[in-house]
């Protein structure tokens, strides 16, 4: 069993707004939220203001404690507005994606019960057909403005008083996030005010914030240009990625233009990150190093991180060290029972006070999930060395099994993305006509490669890896699918066999 090297600390009691905004009053005119985009800026004292004043108007709608709250919308000032007006009324927020189509969505609102959404004007069709279809649905409220639906602004009008909600932190649900559903179907994880809360408490250790940080929120949406302009303008100091973002400021071309001197820190997480393109990007730009964190939605969301004060000295590819009063084993793939040698391959299983309560009506789906131990299984595959770095191989559901060995898609991935005509690549499992799994290829040409062939692809994978891990099927695409936090949507893929 491995656990932190960091002290212990106490569970935080706290409604998550408390925690989070508890003295954002203190900072008054000092900004908190600023637009990239427009440069519109909320101060602490307004965020303060607002989200208590929209607190009211939503109890004063009707809103009562444990209802559900859908929040479908991109990132915008109003976002964190709104999320902690809603906990303070005493709902519980499921994040809904923005992309999600009406569909998709509706199965969210039915699972969750949610009766309350906040939308924005461009998705206000889809959020319709979604309340349609679910059903329930008492209002649509928008962040901007819509015929026919109140706007946030119109509620801040309100002369309610706030409401004085009794919430329970290890027990009432704070948020109500959807698992993205790469390898089967989304289900609700509950996490309390007590496990998210607590899990920041758990970061300040390893990842402390000082006044002055600036740091770029940008998941789900991104726009290389953009973001590449925010920080320049902005002078952000804290850049928090997934793979795809630093992928694209090694290789893409318009990251050169951009003066990005400001930036002292970059963590990737999400999905995992080669060593290699890691050392690219911080090479190319002059960055430091790009570090990584590791975690899910089950987490609230993390259990290791790369320490800020380690980061020059992190070793090659780690995904960090275990979090303050984390515990975490290793164990064997064939014999889960069984926990690994050190340095040795097998399943994380991770305990701690980050671990989420369960899955929403799913008893079934969580008892297979947590053990009568409290440990979580993350369906993960990694090795941890003696001095409890930690490195993620892959998923244990997808893993390719050619003729017994292990192949790891990840691991595959990353050597083909450092071919020059290669911007990305994905790989899955496809059995052949003799029964064997092997692996296939996506890859997406680089804008300027022309001419690229499949057989040159095999080839350059062939000579660097063991033969039973060659690629034995490619297939060019315009874009590898993937989910907002980065994470291939391998099922997609599947369907394109």
């Amino acid at each position: 069993m491995f656990r932190s090297e960091y002290a212990d600390i106490q569970p935080v009691d706290l409604p998550i707004h408390d925690a989070v905004l508890g003295h954002a009053a203190d900072h008054g005119d000092t900004p908190a939220l600023i637009d990239g985009a427009d440069g519109t800026t909320l101060t602490y004292a307004q965020l303060d203001l607002f989200h208590r004043r929209l607190a009211a108007a939503l109890t004063e709608a009707g809103l009562r404690k444990g209802d559900v709250l859908a929040l479908h919308s991109p990132n915008t000032l109003a976002y964190p507005t709104a999320f902690y007006a809603a906990t303070r009324a005493g709902a519980t927020v499921t994040t809904a994606h923005p992309l999600a189509t009406a569909d998709e969505l509706a199965k969210q609102l039915t699972d969750s019960g949610a009766r309350w959404i906040i939308t924005v004007s461009p998705l206000l069709d889809t959020a319709r057909a979604a309340a349609e279809r679910a059903g329930g649905i008492r209002e649509i409220l928008v962040c901007d403005s819509a015929p026919g639906h109140r706007s946030l602004v119109d509620l801040l009008a309100t002369t309610a008083p706030e409401p004085a909600v009794a919430l329970d932190p290890a027990a009432d649900l704070a948020v109500l996030p959807y698992s993205s559903g790469t390898t089967g179907v989304p289900k609700g994880v509950m996490l309390t005010h007590r496990s998210i809360a607590t899990n920041l408490a758990q970061l300040e250790p390893v990842m402390p914030a000082a006044p002055g940080d600036r740091v770029l929120a940008v998941l789900p949406r991104f726009d290389l240009e953009t973001y590449l302009a925010a920080i320049e303008k902005h002078r952000i100091t804290h850049l928090y990625v997934a793979p795809p973002i630093v992928l694209a400021l090694a290789k893409h071309p318009a990251a050169e233009r951009y003066d990005l001197s400001s930036v002292r820190h970059v963590l990737s997480a999400a999905a995992p990150l080669d060593a290699r393109l890691a050392a690219a990007c911080s090479a190319r730009l002059g960055l430091p190093p790009v570090v990584q964190g590791y975690g899910m939605t089950e987490l609230s969301p993390c259990s290791h991180l790369v320490p800020l004060d380690q980061a020059a000295a992190a070793p090659p590819g780690t995904v960090g060290k275990l979090i303050a009063g984390t515990e975490m084993r290793i164990v064997s793939l064939d014999d889960p029972a069984q926990d690994v040698p050190v340095g040795e391959p097998g399943e994380v299983l991770i305990r701690g006070p980050q671990v989420m309560k369960g899955y929403l009506g799913r008893p079934d789906a969580t008892a297979a999930m947590i053990d009568a131990d409290g440990w979580l299984a993350t369906g993960d595959i990694a090795h941890c060395d003696a001095d409890g770095w930690l490195y993620v191989v892959d998923r244990v559901k997808e893993l390719i099994k050619y003729k017994g060995f292990q192949v790891a898609p990840a691991e595959l991935e990353a050597l083909l993305i450092t071919h020059p005509g290669i911007a990305d690549a994905a790989v899955i499992g496809q059995y052949d006509a003799d029964g064997n799994e092997v692996p296939h290829a996506f890859v997406v040409p680089h804008p300027t490669t022309t001419g690229l062939t499949g057989g040159e692809v095999m080839m350059y994978v062939a000579e660097r890896v063991a033969p039973y891990k060659r690629v034995r099927h490619v297939t060019f695409i315009d874009g590898v699918p993937r989910a907002a936090s980065g994470k291939i949507l391998r099922r997609e893929l599947r369907e394109r066999l």
